[in-house]
């Protein structure tokens, strides 16, 4: 099979040629090819740059916010603890994908091992999942806090919150683990090039030469079952939460009440927004380029990490005090 069909179809020339154990028929290949961003080859030490920034700032925002909640004992609560769980999952999600990605545009390195593919495949899935249901965690917490806020303590409870994130962690593990899977077993004949910067889901099994709709189907309908209920739960809560801050006396302390839910909101539209704006143009938009395709799907990994330590260090009275004093103490 010769690979220039493939890059027409691609709209550009691959920068290097395929041994023959690329070109026939494989089970398993013993590794993919990954392109990068597909049309904007020279481009990618630029593109590297805001993608290294954003990158940066998401590794030390999420580090600053956990260790000032693990050095100050006032901090050691359920919102924070959640927040901790966030933290760790940004860092986890945009650490499966930037590495690498940096080192296509940086080095060329575009080889990835076939299994350490299904791995990156597997990190990205279950740790979008998992962020997305402490979301709903934290979305709990804001309801209890406002609407019962005599019984927040005996509610939440440590237990109870260690309890939530082992149920988000089982969550997310039970139900991505099909999908690599799934993309083991399918037969890879055609060519083991992927036109993307990570080991994208889709991107990798459409190279399958075989009836893939179980994997298609599969990975749509844990988004969907994912997405719509928790976006369903964060809905039902916060419709909750505004009746109980709109039946509050006064103007005061409407607005206080919105405050502290003000960070979470924030995080929320940061998460689901882009996310779901790179899921439509992948999924519907036949029309979009490739390029714009592989720049929405990183930028929607990226932006979550780097802005959830910014809203919540510059939106919590806690954390920005805590972070004040600290660097005031190292600058003395």
């Amino acid at each position: 099979m010769q690979e220039t069909p493939f890059c027409l179809r691609l709209g550009h020339l691959l920068p290097y040629s395929m041994s023959d154990s690329n070109t026939t028929d494989f089970t398993n290949p013993s590794t993919f090819i990954l392109l990068g961003i597909p049309g904007l080859e020279a481009a990618h030490v630029w593109i590297s740059i805001p993608f290294c920034t954003m990158y940066a700032i998401a590794i030390m925002g999420n580090f600053t916010i956990l260790y000032i909640v693990k050095m100050e004992p006032s901090l050691h609560g359920p919102m924070f603890y959640f927040l901790c769980m966030l933290a760790i999952s940004d860092l986890v999600l945009s650490t499966s994908i930037l590495p690498k990605t940096l080192s296509i545009f940086w080095f060329n390195s575009r080889e990835i091992d076939f299994s350490a593919c299904l791995t990156q495949m597997y990190f990205i899935q279950f740790f979008s999942v998992m962020a997305s249901g402490i979301l709903v965690a934290m979305a709990f917490d804001r309801y209890v806090a406002i609407c019962d806020p005599l019984r927040y303590s005996t509610i939440l409870t440590n237990p109870l919150v260690a309890k939530i994130g082992l149920a988000m962690v089982l969550r997310g593990s039970i139900l991505v683990l099909p999908i690599p899977f799934l993309a083991r077993r399918w037969p890879y004949c055609r060519t083991n090039i992927i036109p993307h910067a990570y080991c994208e889901h889709m991107a990798v099994v459409k190279l399958a030469c075989a009836d893939i709709r179980i994997s298609s189907y599969y990975g749509l309908s844990v988004v969907f079952f994912v997405t719509g209920l928790d976006v369903f739960f964060i809905t039902v809560s916060y419709i909750q939460i505004l009746r109980a801050i709109f039946s509050l006396p006064t103007k005061d302390t409407q607005l206080k009440s919105l405050g502290t839910c003000s960070s979470h909101l924030c995080a929320i539209l940061a998460f689901y927004i882009p996310a779901l704006f790179s899921f439509l143009t992948q999924r519907f938009g036949r029309n979009v380029a490739l390029h714009f395709h592989v720049l929405m799907a990183n930028v929607s990994f990226l932006v979550p990490p780097m802005l959830n330590p910014i809203i919540y260090g510059v939106r919590t009275r806690q954390i920005r005090d805590r972070l004040r004093c600290f660097v005031s103490h190292k600058g003395t």
